[in-house]
This record gives C-alpha cells, sequence and structure tokens, in this order.
C-alpha cells in the first residue's frame, strides 16, 4: 500500500535536511577557516618578529648596512631554517657560477687548488689551453693574493671564489715561489669540463672514471664507451669514487646504452605521486661491468651504481656510497638568484631508497691512503677478469 505524507511534513523534512546539511558544511568550514586563521596569524608573529628585529638593528648597529647583503642573508636564512643538508638559495652570483658549472663550463683561469698549510692557495694542477697554460705557473706555486688581496685575510673560500668571474675580465695573482712574490696578470675564460676520461687495461678491458654529471658529460661518456667498444673492450669498469653526482639528465643519458628497456628510477614526492626519473630504450650493452664506488660517491652516481647493479649488468667495488637518494630542483627568482629545494626521493624500480644508507659494494675494499697502490683498482680489474672468463 501506498503511503502518502502531508505537504507540511514533507517541507519540514527538507527543513531539516538543509538545517543538518548547513550544520556540516559550516562546521568543516568554520574549521578550514580556524586552521587558516591559525597559519596566518602564525606568519604575521614571524614576519613581526623580523620587522622588530629590523628596526633594532637600523636604530643601534653601529655600521653600514649593505641592503644587498642583508636580503640575502636574509633569504639564505630562511632556507636554512628547512634544516636540509640540499636545499639552499643562492645569490644572482652564486646561481650564475652554479649554472655555468652545470653545464660543464668553467670560467677562470684554469687552475685544480687546494689550501696549503699555510692557509695560502697551493697550485695542484694546470688545465691544458687555458691561460694559466700558457703561463710561468707550475704546480706546488703559492698564491697569497688575489687582485691584491691577501688570501689569509680574505679566507680561502672567498678568494678561491674570487678567482672566477666573467668572461674576458682580468684578474691579478701573486705567486710566491722561491719566497719571492710575483704578480701575473690573466684573462678569464671558459674552458670545458672534461668529465669523463677512459682508456684500455691490459688489451681487453675498458676503463671509464666520471668525475661528475654535468650537462655535457653524456656527450663525452658515450665517445669514450663507444671509442672503447670499438677497441675489443670485453668488460668495463666505471670509477665513480669522489663522483658528487650532478644533473640526473645527464645520467639518464649515460646509463641509457647499457640497460634493457623500461623504466628504471622513478622520484616519489611528497604528494604521493610519482614520475619516471629514468628511462631506457632497447639498445643495451652485453658485456660484464663494474662499478667502483667510495665514500664520496653520491646522489646521481649512487643512481647510476645502483641502477647498473639491481638490474644484474653490474657489481660494486669498494666501500659504502654516502647515501644521498633525494633530488633537488632548481628555480630562479625574481632577484636573480635561485633556489634549490628538495622536492622527492628517488629509487630504481627494483629496490629501497638508499638516502641516509647508501650502497653496500658486492666486493668490500678499503683504500689504503697510506699505500701508493689502489687496492680497490686492482680487485676491480681482478673482478672483472673473472667475469670475462665466466662469461
Amino acid at each position: 500500500m501506498n503511503r502518502k505524507i502531508s505537504l507540511g511534513l514533507a517541507i519540514s523534512l527538507i527543513a531539516i535536511a538543509s538545517a543538518v546539511t548547513f550544520i556540516f558544511t559550516s562546521f568543516f568550514s568554520l574549521q578550514s577557516f580556524n586552521e587558516k586563521v591559525v597559519d596566518v596569524n602564525e606568519k604575521s608573529q614571524k614576519y613581526s618578529a623580523l620587522q622588530t628585529l629590523d628596526s633594532y638593528v637600523r636604530e643601534n648597529y653601529y655600521g653600514d648596512i649593505d641592503e644587498d647583503a642583508l636580503t640575502d642573508g636574509i633569504l639564505k636564512g630562511y632556507v636554512d631554517g628547512l634544516d636540509d643538508d640540499y636545499s639552499r638559495y643562492l645569490t644572482a652570483e652564486e646561481y650564475r657560477i652554479e649554472s655555468s658549472e652545470d653545464a660543464g663550463e668553467l670560467v677562470g683561469i684554469g687552475l685544480t687548488l687546494t689550501e696549503d698549510e699555510s692557509g695560502y692557495i697551493r697550485v695542484v694542477e694546470i688545465m691544458s689551453d687555458s691561460p694559466a697554460a700558457n703561463s710561468d705557473l707550475v704546480p706546488g706555486d703559492i698564491i697569497t693574493c688575489v687582485d691584491g688581496n691577501d688570501v689569509l685575510v680574505e679566507g680561502f673560500e672567498e678568494s678561491i671564489d674570487a678567482m672566477s668571474g666573467q668572461v674576458g675580465t682580468e684578474i691579478t695573482i701573486t705567486v710566491r715561489r722561491d719566497g719571492i712574490d710575483t704578480d701575473m696578470v690573466f684573462t678569464r675564460t671558459s674552458m670545458e669540463l672534461t668529465t669523463v676520461t677512459g682508456e684500455m687495461i691490459n688489451g681487453n678491458i675498458g676503463y671509464i672514471q666520471i668525475t661528475g654529471f654535468k650537462k655535457n658529460t653524456s656527450e663525452q661518456f658515450i665517445s669514450v664507451l663507444e671509442e672503447l667498444n670499438s677497441a675489443g673492450a670485453e668488460a668495463f669498469i666505471f670509477d665513480l669514487r669522489d663522483n658528487g653526482g650532478g644533473l640526473v639528465s645527464s645520467l639518464e643519458e649515460c646509463v641509457d646504452p647499457l640497460l634493457p628497456e623500461g623504466v628504471i628510477a622513478t622520484a616519489e614526492y611528497k604528494d604521493g605521486h610519482s614520475e619516471t626519473l629514468v628511462y631506457s630504450d632497447a639498445s643495451e650493452l652485453d658485456v660484464p661491468m663494474v662499478v667502483l664506488v667510495n665514500e664520496n660517491t653520491a646522489s646521481a652516481a649512487e643512481l647510476f651504481s645502483a641502477s647498473l647493479r639491481d638490474f644484474d649488468k653490474a657489481v660494486l667495488v669498494g666501500v659504502q656510497t654516502y647515501g644521498k637518494g633525494v633530488m633537488q630542483v632548481t628555480t630562479e627568482l625574481e632577484d636573480g638568484g635561485a633556489i634549490v629545494l628538495t622536492v622527492a626521493e628517488y629509487k630504481t624500480t627494483e629496490s629501497e631508497c638508499y638516502d641516509g644508507v647508501g650502497l653496500t659494494p658486492d666486493y668490500i675494499v678499503e683504500d689504503d691512503e697510506d699505500d701508493e697502490s689502489d687496492p680497490q683498482y686492482d680487485k676491480a680489474l681482478e673482478v672483472a677478469q673473472q667475469l670475462i672468463s665466466e662469461s
């Protein structure tokens, strides 16, 4: 039997339903509003504290304030407050230098430098085809001043930074040799960084060293790989010791000719979504491979090593790697600077992320720093020969 309700009751039910809906909607809207208000209030308190500090400093600070340096300091402090080892703010000049380095270019006079025990700068190596190569500079020379500024006064890192600059500009360095100081004037130029070198060992093993992953690294790597492969390499040793990483896009182009077709590595973001980070096409090099690693093998260099091992292409020799499995993106800001921000963690599709852990080699071999020999290299060579005999 059909039961009918009165018009009045129907209106009453609709009103009750509307009221309930309004109450729930209002509750969640109010909750969301309160959360936003709290967030706004917290931000307001932070900026108010900064404004109070700024007012106090401007009223009482004895020295002069460099507004540009102050702004850079505030922005650097904000990013430092994230307490992340890899996120950082770059000033416009720092961003320019880093962009040049990422491209595989070096602006300067072509010197590899280190800190001397005296606190000054010691010349370790001179790049060929560089301004310094055409001078009287030799490895072992001590640089005491850069553009008239004493290195001990300015600081080692600051003096090194001062040696870079714009292409075509002049720099004067004071060189000390046998107790005699001599001023040398150079014109800065742009030089291509060589991050990949290789050679044949024992006539049948290709040895390739990769010192970093720059924009031009993949081109250098493929050139050396093809050269050694054509020369009859029956196995390859990839030396990634002291390789701190670099551009993942460059890494992808390096591992592509070595690995089978498919997704090799992914990036996992904060919101839970993932993206393909490294993909390999169908071409694949089918020879035994060994990767040399140490405690300074990090980031993209670890991903290179993990990718080859996880897809059964290589074994690792050396010691536990650094353990950096998080990815940064660099975004240019309106002031000409940039922020380098950690946005995701990455891993191969075959294993867990190694961030904070590192990769454990298949053959653990410590490096004897007091010995001129290289036991890690020797073990890699031994393993490569064994893999050739077994293949």
